[in-house]
């Protein structure tokens, strides 16, 4: 077709066509179909290709895994944000609590915090914006494993009892005891804890668990949480309940849970966590609004 179009040309119009500047086509459509391809090759290499097997860390995140099998023990927490990019939320994130207290020693008698005062006193040191007083409770809502830690040493032996109430069905009542009094999450799975970690209706109310450390340890103390449980123990956080948290250490290395009166473990630990580092108390919680209240810690003897 083009060159019958030249054949009817006049000289004229020949020389015309001629003096125009040649423009060269590039290939751009074929260029883009192989940046295409190359990208979608590099985006599935990324996608895990089946669920996290029990125990591994590296993936505790994986958009492929979902807690619907309750057999397993490691369940990653439904958080819409920051949960799809293994960044830990922004809560608490930029947030620059204020310094620890100088060091002092122990408690050696009781320590009783009702949360009467309009704001958070200079015995506490949050590590979210979250938390807050709110009609003579401590509260926080989203705090995503951010504490507010009791700035007051623990001895290795005390007995610490407190109430605490979900207004979630969702439960997710969390208090970790002898840690470093500074500790928070630094990804979506919180497994640099440096205490032990009590947690009532966690995991979307699936669990109660005490863990040393990493709360998702597969050698964890568990109660699988169940609506039709014949034992009160094993039955979900009600949302408005207040529960009574009793938690004591007296010989130095075997720590005992118990809720209302009932023991929801103990756990013998060869290597306990005590001494420096291992010295303060911290609230916590995942996404609910969690509040805690009558706080009283006592000092037990060696």
């Amino acid at each position: 077709m083009h060159e019958i179009v030249v054949q009817q040309l006049d000289q004229k119009d020949r020389v015309a066509v001629a003096s125009q500047p040649v423009i060269a086509l590039q290939p751009v459509p074929i260029v883009r179909y192989y940046l295409f391809w190359l990208a979608l090759a590099g985006f599935t290499s990324c996608l895990p290709s089946k669920p996290a097997p029990k125990g591994d860390k590296s993936r505790d995140n994986d958009l492929a895994f979902r807690p619907t099998d309750l057999s397993f023990k490691r369940p990653s927490p439904a958080a819409k944000s920051g949960s799809d990019t293994g960044v830990a939320p922004s809560v608490g994130v930029h947030f620059h609590p204020p310094a620890s207290r100088p060091d002092s020693a122990p408690l050696n008698q009781p320590f009783i915090d009702h949360f009467d005062a309009a704001t958070l006193s200079s015995d506490w040191r949050p590590t979210s914006t979250v938390w807050r007083i709110e009609n003579g409770r401590l509260c926080g809502r989203g705090a995503h494993n951010h504490p507010v830690w009791l700035q007051r040493r623990i001895p290795k032996n005390a007995r610490i009892t407190f109430t605490a109430e979900s207004d979630s069905v969702d439960g997710d009542l969390k208090v970790e005891i002898w840690g470093d009094g500074q500790s928070e999450a630094k990804t979506v799975s919180y497994t640099n804890a440096t205490s032990y970690l009590f947690i009532l209706g966690g995991w979307k109310n699936h669990f109660h668990v005490l863990a040393r450390i990493d709360e998702h340890a597969p050698d964890r103390l568990e109660r699988r949480v169940s609506e039709a449980a014949t034992d009160p123990r094993d039955r979900p956080v009600l949302p408005g309940v207040k529960y009574r948290f009793a938690i004591e250490r007296t010989d130095g290395r075997t720590v005992r849970w118990t809720l209302d009166g009932a023991e929801m473990a103990k756990l013998t630990d060869p290597m306990p966590l005590a001494g420096q580092g291992h010295e303060y108390l911290g609230f916590n919680n995942w996404e609910v609004r969690a509040c805690f209240d009558d706080l009283n810690i006592v000092p037990l003897p060696d």
